[in-house]
């Protein structure tokens, strides 16, 4: 067994997947394995965030003593280890494959990436915690790092790319995924609780001369009514503008090229 004490101390090499490949079987109650114990707790992490997640409530939740989960992982750490790559599996990679070029394969990953930080709001806030290095997780790497190496830019501007537009895809993802767990929370639909937000601040006189040069843009946003096609609409035309980004950037580095009198 793995103490978490034991990985504090060298936390670079903490991971799961470093230490504990192989689902562990026999010993346990019937009709538990790892499998179960992920899927519970995603359904909790779902339901009720990351602070309420505990080896006891998850227990709990799964009929069994706590002392039962030690059959199949060391740590919480582990389990949510588990849980990280299990919805990193959500993001639909023969929908990506069957995209086309690599415009289209850039779409479809941050779409897909997109859909699944919305619907496990709790998954942002803690990717960077983790190594992220389960298969699944890997095999989406690949996906984004096979698009971005077909862009054409050189090998030393590939990562910045990356970064543009999946860091854009996290966090558009994050803000998005989080308004709909504060909607749902507040018992109100997304759209209600927009527009209900909106006209709060909008007819509060400290605000008013604050959000004077906003008037134009607020005024076209609150046309539309539906926070949906808001979201929709914009993150489509930032991946627009990101993609067309790029493509200048893979211009330009061909001149640079032609131009470099090393050459």
């Amino acid at each position: 067994m793995v103490k978490a004490a034991d990985r504090a101390k060298n936390p670079a090499r903490s991971s799961v997947w470093l230490e504990n490949r192989a689902a562990r079987s026999g010993g346990g109650p019937a009709g538990l394995d790892r499998d179960r114990i992920v899927a519970t707790s995603i359904r909790m992490l779902d339901e009720e965030g990351l602070a309420k997640l505990s080896m006891r409530r998850l227990a709990t939740e799964l009929n069994v003593t706590a002392m039962s989960l030690y059959w199949y992982v060391d740590t919480k750490d582990d389990i949510i280890e588990y849980a990280i790559d299990t919805v990193y599996g959500e993001i639909d990679l023969a929908v990506v494959a069957g995209a086309g070029g690599w415009r289209e394969r850039i779409r479809a990953l941050a779409l897909e990436y997109r859909r699944m930080l919305v619907r496990h709001p709790w998954m942002s806030a803690i990717a960077g915690q983790y190594l992220n290095i389960g298969p699944n997780a890997i095999a989406v790497g690949v996906r984004i790092q096979e698009a971005i190496r077909e862009t054409g830019l050189p090998i030393s501007r590939q990562p910045s790319a990356m970064s543009a537009v999946f860091q854009f895809v996290y966090g558009y993802g994050t803000i998005e995924g989080q308004f709909s767990r504060v909607a749902q929370q507040a018992g109100m639909s997304q759209d209600q609780y927009y527009l209900d937000s909106l006209k709060a601040f909008r007819e509060d006189e400290n605000f008013m001369d604050a959000l004077e040069e906003m008037t134009e843009i607020l005024d076209e946003r609150q046309s539309h009514g539906s926070v949906t096609e808001i979201w929709d609409r914009d993150f489509d035309y930032a991946l627009d503008v990101l993609v067309a980004g790029i493509e200048v950037m893979v211009e330009r580095s061909r001149t640079e090229e032609a131009e470099d009198p090393r050459e």
